[in-house]
């Protein structure tokens, strides 16, 4: 048993909106996890559009885990977006070079960290992640949010800025999805027990998690 082939770009017959991105992307400080797919009918390929103020000299990356599905125009804004806000102007002087490189010690508004997005993450259409914004496993980004920090495990966020809506599942069901972490199965199991994972049947998830650990 297996799924489609992680190798493939178009991993679904006659569909070329849809691409798995680890096979995309070729940034070295762009992380993408096996069967994470970008869906946009304007061009797929082109994801690292997506990406911006990303500077190889800041360093910043952005991880994105496996299995998540990231709808037409979610956007990741990198640290390099970051002014100096506690200057008296915000304008980057010393990203131009010549004599206003002297401005280039108060160049930055500050480093936040990496952009990491957990597995089995969705994230709806036209979204916005600021920098160093940490979204965990199974978590919802609602169309047109912008997330301006972290989201917990299985919550769904939306609004500007993005705020709790609800969690998908009570904190028995959560807890049981992390300890479980299906997306670090091989291929053949997670292919054999996706009766269970694509219904909301507690009993079975588990057992499944029962058996797991004999």
């Amino acid at each position: 048993m297996s799924g489609p082939d992680t190798r493939s770009v178009f991993p679904m017959k006659n569909i070329r909106s849809l691409c798995f991105l680890n096979n995309v992307v070729v940034n070295p400080y762009i992380e993408i996890g096996d069967y994470t797919y970008y869906d946009d009918d304007d061009n797929p390929l082109d994801f690292e559009k997506n990406v911006l103020y990303h500077f190889d000299f800041i360093g910043d990356k952005l991880k994105i885990g496996k299995f998540c599905a990231i709808a037409a125009k979610a956007k990741f804004i990198m640290n390099g977006a970051n002014h100096n806000t506690n200057a008296f102007t915000t304008f980057p002087f010393g990203a131009f070079g010549g004599d206003w490189e002297v401005g280039v010690p108060n160049l930055s508004g500050g480093y936040k960290g990496d952009t990491v997005v957990g597995n089995d993450v969705w994230i709806g259409y036209n979204a916005s992640i600021m920098p160093g914004v940490q979204i965990g496993d199974g978590a919802i980004i609602a169309s047109n949010a912008v997330v301006t920090k972290d989201v917990l495990p299985y919550s769904i966020v939306g609004g500007n800025p993005a705020k709790l809506i609800r969690y998908r599942f009570d904190e028995e069901t959560i807890a049981m999805l992390q300890t479980l972490k299906w997306w670090d199965w091989d291929i053949q199991k997670i292919t054999e027990y996706i009766p269970v994972l694509t219904s909301n049947d507690t009993e079975a998830l588990k057992q499944l998690i029962q058996s797991s650990q004999s």
